[in-house]
């Protein structure tokens, strides 16, 4: 693979890379990158977090050394699972298990585990570092990378240390590139801001774009909601149910949930709908969305791009419904994988049972 190719497979479906001439620079150079990226291990895993998935897939196949990071203690800091620490160790599980299904090579990806990483006295001294060269305001600043807004920073002093950990992660494994969300970008800006002053490797981060929730912004003006408060409020979240399509949900489930989205017409941005076929649909080699109509509403279209979509979606010629029937039909073919790895594998079909009778009991 060329150096051009490799960056260009590295920053597919990105939405930020801060900065693109840092890691230009690095993969021409022929550097030996190590990445990685922390998941927070809280539940279910649904089809906004595919998003990621695919893109740590494709650092691995770049030839990333590439670190998962299980946030165990951070989730129990940030009150997931009850702060149920077994359950937490479960759904770390129940993540690897989906990568799997989708097809990262478990071989090439090291998987880390939060716990490993605290029982190291060095772990500490550097997180005592990052805390004294960073102000009270600063860090509070960062809570958002938890779904959080500043002032729950109140509920206990843990979640303070919160930013303080995630940076020190970046430290204490030596990063190149750190991948996540566009809500974790606070968090990576003061791991760019705090190696300055410690002089340490300065981290190259990886923003992939978040998912709106099925229920949409409701009656919210697009220009109006910022970054932050789609993190916050609008993004898909296993928290909240009925915002999101999870990968082992049967065909019927994603269909129903599929034609109830939130979905306007001519609209683009913050539409849950049309960002399923940006992320995940179209991100896929070779795919082309066929649309099924009635002769008399212009007879079945096969759209080959995303910018065709597009295009069709905003100019009135592509009715919600029919868009809903055909991306619900492209979506349950693209999880059969999924659904089927967990027919097939006992113990993880038995861990992620254990986990859907969690989030309904609490």
């Amino acid at each position: 693979m060329t150096p051009e190719e490799r960056l260009k497979l590295i920053t597919r479906n990105t939405v930020e890379i801060v900065t693109l001439e840092e890691l230009r620079s690095k993969i021409e150079a022929g550097e030996k990158l190590k990445g990685y990226l922390g998941f927070e291990p809280s539940g279910l895993f649904h089809i906004g977090w595919l998003v990621w998935a695919n893109k740590v897939k494709d650092l691995v196949d770049a030839g990333i050394e590439f670190y998962l990071l299980a946030a165990t203690w951070h989730a129990w800091i940030n009150d997931k699972l009850g702060g149920d620490m077994e359950l937490i160790r479960k759904a770390a599980r129940h993540v690897v298990d989906v990568l799997e299904a989708i097809g990262v090579d478990k071989a090439k990806l090291k998987v880390v585990d939060a716990e490993d990483l605290v029982s190291d006295k060095e772990y500490w001294a550097i997180l005592l570092r990052v805390a004294k060269n960073n102000t009270l305001a600063r860090i509070k600043r960062a809570l958002t990378i938890m779904g959080r807004r500043a002032e729950e920073a109140e509920l206990d002093f843990s979640k303070l240390i919160y930013p303080a950990m995630q940076v020190t992660d970046i430290f204490y494994l030596d990063l190149d590139i750190a991948l996540g969300g566009l809500d974790q970008r606070k968090a990576h800006m003061l791991a760019r801001d705090t190696a300055e002053k410690l002089g340490r490797k300065k981290p190259i981060a990886i923003h992939t774009p978040l998912l709106t929730g099925l229920q949409g912004i409701g009656r919210m003006n697009p220009s109006m909601v910022d970054e932050e408060q789609h993190a916050v409020e609008f993004k898909m979240s296993k928290s909240k149910p009925e915002t999101a399509v999870f990968v082992y949900d049967s065909p019927e489930d994603i269909e129903k949930k599929i034609l109830r989205a939130y979905c306007p017409a001519r609209e683009v941005k913050f539409n849950p709908i049309m960002e399923i076929n940006k992320y995940l649909l179209f991100a896929r080699p070779g795919f082309k969305l066929v649309i099924e109509r009635p002769e008399k509403y212009g007879g079945t279209i096969i759209v080959e791009s995303y910018e065709e979509l597009e295009k069709l979606y905003i100019e009135g010629r592509l009715h919600p419904l029919d868009l809903k029937k055909a991306t619900a039909k492209a979506l349950i073919e693209m999880l059969e994988p999924v659904r089927r790895y967990f027919e097939q594998n006992r113990e993880a079909r038995e861990t992620l049972e254990e986990l859907k009778k969690a989030a309904i009991t609490r």
